[in-house]
């Protein structure tokens, strides 16, 4: 089975349509997420830089905090189960403060 890329021309284009996002706070928008399909961590990325090839968003493994992640850490890395990290293909853009409610949701079930 072919692995998902992980960022697409398309996607490339759309973050860079969208820019920095810092001074939007919760109304920024998550432009892609990401997913190991065998554990419990997730990326929603709001900013990428292609010359980095470094995302800026949410992350929600130990904790849900704010940071950087790297694509190249990204396309590395294998879950528990030796499974790559995916694009959720079918994501729809909300914005950060939707994903958090959805994350407290998830958590608090």
């Amino acid at each position: 089975m072919k692995q998902l890329k992980l960022l697409t021309l398309e996607l490339e284009r759309r973050f860079a349509r969208v820019g920095r996002q810092e001074e939007k706070g919760d109304e920024a928008i998550v432009i892609a997420k990401f997913f190991t399909p065998d554990s419990n961590w997730t990326w929603y990325a709001t900013e990428y830089d292609p010359e980095s090839r470094e995302c800026f968003g949410l992350v929600d493994g130990f904790e849900v905090e704010l940071g950087y992640f790297s694509l190249d850490e990204m396309a590395a890395a294998r879950g528990p189960l030796g499974l790559p990290v995916e694009r959720d293909q079918w994501w729809k853009e909300t914005s950060l403060r939707e994903v958090r409610r959805m994350i407290e949701e998830r958590r608090a079930a």
